[in-house]
Order: C-alpha cells, then structure tokens, then sequence
C-alpha cells in the first residue's frame, strides 16, 4: 500500500500519506492478530478473496473493477499532493483519518459478529443467517464499512480529486450486494426472511 501512496507523490515528506499509511496498517493489524487467535475461521475464509478467488464470472468482473477502483484511490491522491490539482485544508485529513478508523471499528465489530463474513460470496456447511448486531440494521454492515473506508481514503490524503471515484464504486458496490443477495436467497435457508425484517440493505434510514 505504501508505494500506491508514495510513488505517485514522488515524496515521502506526504505527511497525510503517513497518518493513513499508519493507521491502515495498525488497524489491519490489530483485527488481524485478534481473530487469528478468537477466530481462525473467519480468517480462513477472508484470505481467499479477490476476482480469482469468485467462483463465478459476474463476481469476477464486479471484484476486477473494485480492485482496481480501490487501487486508483490511493494512486490518484499522490498525483494529486505531487501536481497540486487540489488545495484543500491540511485540516481535512483529520476528518478522513477519524471515518478511517470509524470503518475499521465497523468491520471489527462485523467480523465479531458473523464467523461467516468471507471474502467470496458463497454458503457452506453449517452456516446460518446472521441477524444480531450490526445486521439488525443493515443486511451488509461490511460494505457499509467498505464504503466509509473508500470514502474516507481520498478525503484522509486530502484529494478532491480522489473523492470522484466514490460514486463508481458506489455503484460496482451495489451491483455486488444485490448479485449477493440473490445468491443468499437461492442458496442459505432463511435469507429471504431475514430481508423481509430488515428492510434496509446498505444505510439505514435510506436504503
């Protein structure tokens, strides 16, 4: 990640660089560290993960596109600190920084809650529907945390720039969740009730 960061700033006096580098990195860690040891299942099934990991084509175009949109979103913002495209506040930073960790505390408290949270869309043996915590307000907490994380990577490296490629993410997101939620149905006992309960999929309140 470091050199997505650092490369296309051409500088490694990118102070914003840093705080996110640093605060990904320990947060990561540190969730990392925790389920390997109260929970190597779920790390198990999180470290198979990506477009080649899918087992079916449409999710392999859905996460090619994500990868590469998550990728842009730490090349834009060096480009951006190198050229001086944006001028916002250094002040900025914080508010990204604080969504930062705001999203790796959603996703710890995600993880905590369903074993099942893999890196693939898929059901195995023994799996149920999870509708405790988190999933009593939205059926996907972990994409809503995803998409604070991506929103709050450009806003943390202080690029406006960078902000542009929230709403086509937005969108490759969507269209993930909603082939998900079809899969779900068709293959994990009980899902199609649960969305009957919980009506909000993404962002509560909205939808």
């Amino acid at each position: 990640m470091g050199l997505l960061i650092f490369v296309p700033a051409g500088s490694l006096s990118f102070r914003p660089g840093w705080a996110y580098w640093i605060l990904f990195s320990v947060g990561v860690s540190a969730i990392t560290l925790y389920f390997l040891r109260y929970d190597p299942h779920l790390i198990e099934g999180r470290v198979a993960a990506g477009p080649r990991a899918e087992a079916r084509t449409r999710q392999k175009i859905i996460q090619t596109v994500a990868a590469l949109l998550f990728f842009a979103v730490l090349i834009v913002p060096g480009l951006d600190y190198r050229f001086h495209w944006s001028h916002l506040h250094a002040a900025v930073a914080l508010v990204g920084d604080a969504l930062l960790v705001l999203s790796l505390v959603m996703i710890f408290f995600v993880f905590r809650e369903n074993s099942f949270a893999a890196g693939t869309i898929r059901v195995e043996a023994g799996q149920r529907v999870i509708s405790t915590g988190p999933y009593q307000l939205v059926r996907h907490p972990l994409y809503l945390a995803g998409l604070i994380l991506f929103v709050a990577t450009p806003i943390a490296l202080v690029s406006a720039w960078g902000l542009l490629l929230a709403p086509p993410f937005l969108a490759v997101l969507i269209a993930r969740l909603r082939d998900e939620e079809r899969y779900l149905c068709a293959y994990l006992s009980g899902y199609d009730q649960y969305c009957q309960r919980v009506r909000y999929r993404l962002v509560p309140l909205v939808w």
